[in-house]
């Protein structure tokens, strides 16, 4: 009976010393493996260059048209040097000048985290009303239209349109030109306002009654004699088109494929000319050659 304890005693011993081996064994060759692993991620890191980064100033919350931009609104974050949007902010005194009445109101609207620009903001002092997205030497006109005229409701402040003119040109020495036409008076006209809004974050449709359109002086006065004249029309231009539209014109005759027909040529009668003389009690007329 000991004998066969003592055996299950040295069996037993002698497994516990295996599986001791084994997973000593197990345990080296696992830290070597981790080991390996750092030596290459450090490695990996030294091999890795820093990118310098600067801090840009982006909105806090989403920021809307029209409203007024308070430090409580924006913060400071990291930015890669080389991938910094064109106009963007990177110091807060600029953006918010220590002077009085040096309010900046928001433009275009900004969602939260997006970098806030000179283009999406007024400059310090500038209210955010008409003014403010007017170009230099571009003036604001209005154009009155409905729903077929103006796109039935789908313009929008930023679109930019051609405006076409339908009128008659009776009594303007038009060569024998009857009915209406229709011409391109203009083309990628900006809107900056439909009806009393401004904004470029207007959702869904909207019918308006007049579009405010950026011009210069010149094409100001060509749409005012167009609208005073005759009526306007609008076609919204692409986003991606840049194509510019070439002089269009189309009459009635153009709209049917009538051709007009050429005047009959002028029958010229020949010119006769006679000389009169008196043979006794006779009047005889005599052919000559005419003088003149």
């Amino acid at each position: 009976m000991r004998a066969v304890f003592g055996l299950v005693l040295i069996i037993g011993v002698a497994l516990a010393g295996g599986a001791v081996y084994l997973a000593r064994d197990y345990i080296s060759k696992n830290r070597a493996q981790l080991e390996l692993e750092r030596q290459l991620r450090e490695q990996a890191l030294a091999n890795v260059k820093s990118v310098p980064t600067v801090g840009v100033i982006v909105s806090t919350r989403a920021l809307r048209y029209g409203e007024k931009l308070t430090q409580e609104d924006v913060r400071i974050v990291q930015w890669p040097e080389d991938a910094i949007p064109e106009g963007s902010f990177i110091d807060i005194a600029v953006l918010f000048p220590e002077a009085a009445n040096q309010d900046r109101f928001v433009l275009r609207s900004m969602e939260k985290d997006e970098a806030v620009m000179e283009v999406k903001v007024t400059q310090p002092g500038e209210a955010a009303g008409l003014t403010s997205r007017i170009e230099k030497g571009m003036r604001a006109f209005a154009i009155s239209v409905d729903v077929a005229s103006g796109v039935s409701g789908f313009l929008r402040p930023g679109d930019k349109v051609d405006v076409y003119w339908t009128g008659s040109l009776r009594g303007l020495g038009n060569n024998g030109a009857d009915g209406e036409i229709t011409r391109l008076i203009q083309t990628n006209i900006e809107l900056i306002a439909v009806d009393q809004s401004a904004g470029s974050d207007v959702t869904g449709t909207m019918i308006a009654r007049t579009v405010t359109v950026a011009a210069t002086p010149e094409q100001i006065a060509a749409l005012a004699q167009a609208q005073n004249t005759g009526r306007l029309s609008l076609a919204l231009v692409g986003v991606q088109d840049e194509t510019v539209a070439s002089a269009i014109e189309v009459d009635q005759r153009k709209l049917l494929g009538i051709k007009k027909e050429a005047p009959a040529p002028i029958k010229v009668e020949e010119k006769v000319c006679t000389v009169r003389t008196r043979r006794g009690g006779e009047i005889v007329e005599t052919t000559i050659p005419c003088t003149n």
